[in-house]
């Protein structure tokens, strides 16, 4: 019999503790919350009271602020797919591609937020934006494809044209409220590219 410890022995002395994966997401939740509203309350301590945890336990998951930026930034962009496709499955074309455009500004308040907050430089393109960029094009030319297959949306919008509009009404609007008007505006939008039915 071989005095070496079972394979997998190591494999779960490394996994996560349960409540730190839950510390994690509790920070990730808080830090989305803060950086939404924006302001001077935009701070990792903000953070961390959001969560109901100490600042350690923040700085113990995300060392920097913008490690915490680009945590938050991946998590909501990789939720942004992961609605397209369940949008994709369960609503009508047109009725899914408004939803996940609306979905966006949540997404851009956040991101407008964080920028504020931490006093990021505008930089170039990095891996992150670059990954990003792609998962969100690809999403929403999915739904728009879907749409358009159903005569229900003009063909002549492509995904990158789709997505430049967002961003362009989303910052060009920091009044308060500023998000239920670019809400009006997509639904706009939207309406002026369907196809009429005949």
């Amino acid at each position: 019999m071989s005095g070496h410890a079972p394979e997998h022995a190591g494999v779960t002395a490394r996994r996560p503790r349960r409540d730190a994966s839950r510390n994690r997401d509790r920070l990730l939740a808080a830090a989305k919350t803060v950086f939404s509203a924006g302001g001077p309350a935009a701070s990792l301590e903000a953070v961390a009271r959001e969560a109901g945890l100490g600042i350690g336990t923040l700085y113990r998951h995300f060392p920097t602020r913008e490690s915490l930026f680009e945590a938050v930034y991946r998590r909501e962009v990789e939720q942004l797919a992961e609605l397209a496709e369940t949008l994709e499955a369960e609503a009508p074309p047109v009725a899914a591609l408004r939803r996940w455009l609306h979905a966006n500004v949540e997404f851009v308040a956040t991101k407008k937020g964080m920028a504020a907050a931490l006093e990021l430089a505008a930089r170039g393109p990095s891996d992150l934006t670059a990954y990003s960029s792609d998962l969100l094009t690809r999403a929403v030319g999915r739904l728009l494809a879907r749409a358009v297959a159903a005569g229900a949306i003009r063909a002549d919008i492509g995904a990158a044209d789709l997505l430049r509009a967002l961003v362009g009404m989303c910052y060009l609007h920091d009044e308060p409220g500023w998000q239920a008007s670019v809400l009006r505006l997509l639904d706009a939008l939207v309406d002026g590219m369907r196809i009429p039915p005949r």
